[in-house]
């Protein structure tokens, strides 16, 4: 398992750049273009010539190229002011995080370790060798701040597997300087599209080489083609695999400790999870419910840090909310240890997960499944009647639930019955986000109602947790001498908390029957793109 302190400290740039490509004819004469037309443009005060570059790197994929296929590039390059192993991860349209490694002679582990989710049992061979001469200009400012880089690169390209082709282009990358104005860039497009210099069509080199390399033998990654959904079985699997898709996607940012990117991890595993669960007329159970076992195990290991992260959240702040007078003794202190003590173990344990042959089997099921699905019959009918029947029984379900729990006495019964309700509105929830794009308007407004429930729920069970957790701190500071009134008042606040919110759980469930009733209304008196729910 690679160290996830030296993953989560690799050195990180966040890389925000437009490519363009000339003509047969080769680029324009850029110190007359770059030079007369970009200095004055907006805070550009002069172009300085930073002299040219010989840059060599050798490009890793597997050798059904899975990185390249998910917009991911893998390089290792001599030459140049940052030689060493660079990972580029796609963040947005024009935006990537570049990681560096220092140069060696393999592959580093911490990088492999951010693409295993994709490469899984697969082996990164070099693919391509690219050797590039980059002429580089700088945008400065006023005094003399560099504000973006301009790179023409006249590349050649060569192909290291099978019979190997060869091709050469030039290209110019416009990179933003760090904290840079993103209007910069639309300034700069314009005066090179004025120039005769058009944006590129692939989106790296790697991918132009690769697609320009191609031989018989090896001719690339085939795009991925999904029809348009039209039965049952077609919305599940198109919500499924979307969820798929993220969990690998935010496997290298799990990894590397980004901000909310454990608790997206976790939604998208309950997300798959539920879809599972509330559509069992669309696919067998039998093969399904293995998965949803493993999907429950993951999400499990997800929440230790996530909810250790949220209940610090509300703790600090409840905390920073009372009058100093109010706070006795070395309490920030000992939340602080209890908090980085919690998250440490729950990270060690997360990266062992994600590290394990377990994880990926789970990884490989899930594309098992997607890829010949074992569809029930429901599958083939219309979308409006299978998911429609599916998603009224979650939300009867819920009712239920909800119903139960209001009818316990406030205190230890009500509090479990209720976070089993709040279970149940998040896969309501996601039944509903899974039959939007068949149901329209009815399945987005339950989306929205069970959205808000959930999250009134959730503050809840987050408060029980908080009066727990507050409790045990407070033993702890009592064994240590130290006072515990604090924790006392802090305790006290979460029960009136947690009495508000009881208290506006009836008129919310009101709502949410009143919106139900009127789409069922709306659905038996015909209205078009109705669809009761």
């Amino acid at each position: 398992m690679a160290d996830m302190k030296v993953v989560a400290d690799m050195k990180a740039k966040r890389e925000i750049e437009r490519k363009y490509e000339t003509g047969d004819g080769g680029p324009p004469d850029l110190t007359g273009v770059l030079t007369g037309v970009l200095t004055g443009v907006g805070p550009v005060a002069a172009v300085v010539d930073r002299g040219a570059a010989e840059l060599d790197a050798v490009y890793y994929d597997t050798p059904d190229e899975r990185l390249t296929a998910d917009g991911l590039t893998l390089r290792r390059r001599t030459g140049g002011h940052d030689a060493g192993w660079h990972l580029k991860l796609p963040v947005t349209t024009g935006v990537r995080d570049e990681i560096h490694a220092p140069l060696s002679d393999t592959v580093p582990p911490a990088l492999a370790a951010l693409v295993r989710s994709r490469v899984r049992d697969g082996e990164l061979l070099p693919l391509v060798r690219l050797r590039t001469r980059r002429g580089t200009r700088h945008l400065v400012d006023a005094d003399g701040t560099p504000l973006a880089e301009v790179a023409v690169d006249a590349v050649r390209a060569e192909r290291l597997t099978g019979h190997g082709g060869a091709a050469q282009w030039t290209e110019i990358e416009v990179e933003l300087a760090d904290d840079g104005d993103p209007a910069l860039l639309d300034a700069v497009d314009a005066c090179l599209r004025e120039a005769g210099v058009r944006p590129s069509r692939a989106p790296s080199k790697l991918a132009r080489a690769l697609t320009e390399t191609a031989t018989p033998d090896h001719p690339g990654p085939a795009p991925a083609r999904h029809k348009a959904p039209k039965t049952a079985g077609d919305h599940v699997l198109a919500y499924l695999r979307a969820q798929r898709d993220a969990l690998v996607a935010l496997d290298p940012a799990v990894r590397r400790d980004e901000y909310d990117s454990v608790h997206r991890m976790r939604v998208a595993t309950r997300r798959l999870r539920s879809a599972l669960r509330t559509y069992r007329t669309v696919l067998d159970r039998t093969a399904t419910d293995p998965l949803r076992a493993e999907l429950k195990r993951l999400a499990t290991e997800l929440g230790r840090d996530r909810d250790q992260e949220v209940l610090t959240e509300r703790l600090t702040a409840a905390l920073d909310d009372l009058p100093y007078t109010l706070v006795t003794g070395p309490v920030r202190t000992r939340l602080r240890t209890w908090s980085g003590t919690a998250h440490g173990d729950a990270r060690r344990r997360l990266v062992a997960d994600l590290d394990s042959d377990r994880h990926l089997a789970l990884l490989d099921a899930l594309d098992a499944l997607l890829a010949d699905p074992p569809l029930r019959p429901a599958a083939a009918g219309k979308p409006a009647k299978v998911i429609a029947k599916a998603v009224r029984k979650d939300l009867a379900a819920l009712s239920a639930l909800l119903q139960h729990a209001l009818d316990q006495p406030p205190g230890h019964d009500r509090d479990l019955a209720l976070h089993e309700a709040r279970k149940r509105a998040k896969a309501t929830r996601y039944a509903a986000e899974a039959a939007v794009p068949a149901l329209g308007d009815p399945a987005s407004g339950l989306v929205k109602a069970a959205k808000s429930l959930q999250s009134l729920l959730g503050d809840h069970q987050d408060s029980v947790m908080a009066r727990r957790t507050l409790r045990e701190l407070a033993g702890q500071a009592h064994a240590a001498g130290e006072s515990a009134f604090t924790y006392g008042v802090l305790h006290g606040r979460e029960e009136q908390r947690a009495a508000e919110l009881e208290a506006r759980l009836p008129d919310i469930w009101r709502a949410i029957r009143k919106a139900r009733k009127q789409a069922r209304k709306q659905a038996r008196q015909g209205k078009k793109g109705r669809t009761a729910l």
